[in-house]
């Protein structure tokens, strides 16, 4: 098993940044990818941004792309999303992700074995 903890989510004005972190425990051993995923009220969780946890390759949707930087710390076994310029259109809540065994780049927009509780996002205008 593999947990997943969220944190750094707040509220924010328009223009401003935060920071997310995701720590992960336990059987972390082999993860293949760590990603971002948010869900606004009434809409679907989206995918945000993907980091390939040994070579980095990271994976962005459009409209994130120049805001927000995904990064890593293999030894903490920590993920961060790096959210500059937010919108209030990013209030929602974010969620962080892990895969194990490969994937290609179209499944690591969905295709997830674990996810954290969710952390809340909000962006006032």
């Amino acid at each position: 098993q593999v947990q997943l903890v969220e944190s750094g989510g707040g509220l924010v004005q328009a223009g401003g940044s935060l920071r997310l972190s995701c720590a992960a425990s336990g059987r972390t051993f082999g993860v293949y990818a760590m990603g971002w995923f948010r869900q606004a009220p009434g809409k679907e969780r989206e995918f945000v941004t993907t980091v390939k946890w040994i070579s980095g390759i990271t994976y962005y949707a459009d409209s994130v792309k120049g805001r927000f930087t995904i990064s890593r710390d293999n030894a903490k076994n920590t993920m961060y999303l790096q959210m500059n310029s937010l919108k209030p259109e990013d209030t929602a809540v974010y969620y962080c992700a892990a895969a194990f065994g490969a994937r290609t780049p179209p499944e690591l927009k969905y295709d997830y074995d674990y996810w954290g509780q969710g952390i809340q996002v909000t962006v006032s205008s």
